[in-house]
């Protein structure tokens, strides 16, 4: 593992990144974590001894080739799946399974098409029993990704990036010290996509979650993230741990980033 591989220092008279304050995320450890799929009753591996932690606030991005491993570690940080061998722990207690503290953001929106964007944010407190005392915290959710507008909106009025901000809501609605994101910004159009992302460090600034972010998107990890772990071809390892000190919003066209773009690029063989 490498670390610090492609930090570079803030730019003059800029002031350099600080994480929010005060950090109300959650800590992760993932300690050598192994994991394989049943394949024709043949183990196929998809993790390989991955380890690391995240400090409450942080924001992480996973970045490698499609189908390494990534989504799969996400999973099993969410709680969705146990792993074959190793430990995950949140604020040092062990995961028992799904829980709404971590909050989970796929690709797709996944919203229910029978629901208005007020009741597809609604579904959590729903389940819990507590959507009337809850309904400040869903209008909350709704005025932080912009839609307080569009409660009573279906999911078939909305555009690409209204759906997936709903499915940002909802997963906000429950103030989840960790947020984990799966390439939530991959079938949107490049305009959108712009947006979304600094979108998403807003919140993040605004919120002080734990974010994590699976991505093969190397731009996208530079633009967002504090720090990337880089994993190597399935079954995944970590073969580099990446600081991205910049200071927000950051600029493509950075010189630094367009370095880190290229050194990184080289790192996963593509250049």
């Amino acid at each position: 593992m490498v670390a610090g591989l492609l930090a570079q220092p803030a730019a003059p008279g800029r002031s350099p990144l600080v994480a929010p304050a005060p950090a109300r995320g959650a800590a992760l450890s993932v300690r050598d974590v192994h994991h394989a799929f049943a394949l024709r009753k043949t183990p196929l591996p998809v993790l390989d001894g991955v380890s690391f932690d995240v400090e409450p606030g942080a924001f992480v991005a996973l970045l490698g080739p499609s189908g390494c491993g990534k989504s799969t570690l996400l999973r099993l940080v969410a709680g969705l799946d146990p792993p074959n061998e190793g430990r995950i722990s949140v604020d040092g207690a062990p995961l028992r399974g799904p829980h709404p503290s971590r909050g989970l953001v796929f690709q797709d929106p996944t919203l229910y098409p029978w629901r208005s964007v007020l009741g597809n944010v609604a579904t959590g407190p729903e389940a819990r029993g507590r959507a009337r005392a809850e309904r400040g915290r869903i209008d909350e959710a709704l005025a932080l990704v912009g839609l307080s507008g569009f409660a009573d909106a279906f999911p078939h009025q909305l555009s690409g990036g209204m759906a997936q901000r709903v499915a940002l809501a909802r997963a906000l609605v429950n103030a989840p010290p960790l947020l984990l994101l799966d390439e939530p910004l991959g079938k949107l159009d490049s305009l959108t996509r712009l947006a979304m992302q600094a979108e998403l460090v807003r919140l993040w600034q605004d919120k002080g979650f734990t974010a994590l972010l699976v991505t093969h998107d190397v731009e996208e990890a530079l633009m967002l993230a504090q720090r990337i772990l880089v994993f190597s071809d399935r079954p995944a390892r970590i073969r580099a741990d990446i600081s991205c000190d910049r200071p927000y919003p950051r600029h493509r066209e950075d010189p630094g980033v367009v370095a880190d773009r290229r050194a990184i690029l080289d790192l996963l063989g593509t250049v």
